[in-house]
C-alpha cells in the first residue's frame, strides 16, 4: 500500500465502526487466518468486527481462537444479511474478485460500504476503495501482518492474532517450502513465535488429524494417478462414488496433488474431483519453475490463482474433461519439457 492508502485506512478506522470481513468461498487456512488474526485486532480497536464466510470449511481449521464466531452466509443468511447491511467498511481478503464468494456476491456488492482487499492473487478486480493487492506475498497472512504494521500497530500483535497468521502462512507456503517463501517471510514467522505463536501445536492441529477413512481416500487416488511422461505431467480422478466409498468430509483432499508433483521429473500436476452436489469437476493444479497454471486455468478451466497453484472448474463429465485436459497439453508440451 502506498502513503495516501495508509493514511486513507488509518482515517476510516478513527473511529469504531461496523465492519464485515469475507473470506472466499470454501475457505482454507490461510482464508480463515487472515480474516480471524484481522477480526482480533479490529475488535482491539473497539471496532464492531464480523467475519461471514460464504460457507464452511474443514474442522482442520476449526480450532483457531474466534472461529466459532465466525457466521456462515449459506446456513445463516438473514442474520449474515443483516450484518451486510450494517456495515460501514467491508475487508475482503485472499481474493480478489466478488465472483470468488458464490451467492453472497449480488448481496455485497449491492451494500454502501466501503471495501478494503487485502490479498495476493494475480488480476485483480477494480471493486475496493483501498486495495493491498501483491503477488509476490507468500500468503495473505503475511499481508495482514505487513497491515497492522503499516497502521502502526506491529506492538499490540496479541498470541491470538499470532496463532491465525502463522497458521495461515504456514498452510499457504506448504509448510515454508514454496518459491514465494522469503527471508521476509521467515522473519516474520519469527516474530509470530515470539509474540506466541506455538509452531509445534498449530502444525499438529492442521497436519496430524487423519481420519482413516481420508487415508484411504488418499490410497484410491494415488491408485488412480496416470503419469503423462512425454508431457512432464501427472493427473488424478476421484469420482463422487470413490467420495461416498470413503466417507468424503469437506477438506479431506487437500494437498492430494502435491503428491504426483512430488515425483521425480514431474513439472505439472492435476486433481480431479467430481462434486458430490453439483454437476461439475473440481480441479486443482500445481507446477514448478515457471510453468504459471494460473494462466492454463485462467485459459481453460474458468479458473486461475498463483503462478504455481491455482484451481478451476469443468461443466464436463469426468471423462470428457480429463480427455479436453490431456488434448491441451499438446499445447503445452516445449513449456513442459
Amino acid at each position: 500500500m502506498n502513503e495516501v492508502e495508509i493514511q486513507g485506512v488509518k482515517t476510516l478506522l478513527e473511529t469504531p465502526k461496523n465492519i464485515v470481513i469475507i473470506p472466499h468461498k470454501n475457505p482454507d487456512g490461510d482464508a480463515i487466518g487472515s480474516t480471524l488474526a484481522l477480526w482480533h485486532y479490529l475488535k482491539k480497536g473497539q471496532h464492531n468486527a464480523v467475519i461471514i464466510a460464504p460457507n464452511d470449511y474443514p474442522n482442520f481449521l476449526k480450532w483457531m481462537p474466534g472461529e466459532d464466531e465466525i457466521v456462515k452466509f449459506d446456513s445463516n443468511r438473514q442474520h449474515a444479511q443483516m450484518l451486510l447491511d450494517a456495515a460501514n467498511v467491508i475487508f475482503t481478503l485472499d481474493f480478489n474478485d466478488l465472483g470468488r464468494i458464490g451467492e453472497m456476491e449480488p448481496v455485497v456488492a449491492a451494500t454502501e460500504a466501503t471495501f478494503v482487499m487485502i490479498d495476493h492473487h494475480q488480476q485483480p478486480s477494480d471493486y475496493a476503495t483501498y486495495m493491498y493487492s501483491d503477488t509476490s506475498m507468500s500468503s495473505t497472512c503475511e499481508m495482514v501482518y505487513n497491515f497492522i504494521s503499516f497502521l502502526g500497530d506491529e506492538n499490540s500483535i496479541t498470541d491470538e492474532m499470532a496463532t491465525c497468521m502463522y497458521t495461515g502462512i504456514m498452510t499457504d507456503t506448504g509448510s515454508f517450502r514454496f518459491k514465494a517463501t522469503t527471508s521476509t517471510t521467515h522473519r516474520i514467522i519469527a516474530n509470530l513465535m515470539d509474540k506466541g505463536a506455538d509452531n509445534a501445536s498449530i502444525h499438529n492441529a492442521i497436519y496430524d488429524t487423519n481420519s482413516l477413512s481420508r487415508l484411504q481416500l488418499l490410497g484410491c487416488a494415488l491408485k488412480n494417478l496416470v503419469v503423462l511422461e512425454k508431457y512432464n505431467t501427472v493427473y488424478i480422478t476421484i469420482s463422487k462414488e470413490e467420495l461416498i466409498r470413503y466417507d468424503f468430509k469437506k477438506g479431506d483432499t487437500e494437498g492430494f496433488v502435491n503428491y504426483g508433483l512430488s515425483l521425480k521429473g514431474i513439472k505439472f500436476a492435476a486433481i480431479f474431483i467430481e462434486n458430490l452436489q453439483e454437476p461439475y469437476v473440481k480441479m486443482s493444479l500445481r507446477s514448478k519453475g515457471d510453468f504459471s497454471v494460473n494462466e492454463f486455468a485462467r485459459a481453460h478451466f474458468n479458473g486461475g490463482g498463483h503462478t504455481n497453484a491455482a484451481g478451476g472448474r469443468s461443466e464436463n463429465s469426468m471423462e470428457v474433461t480429463v480427455q479436453k485436459f490431456t488434448e491441451i497439453l499438446t499445447e503445452y508440451k516445449s513449456a513442459l519439457s
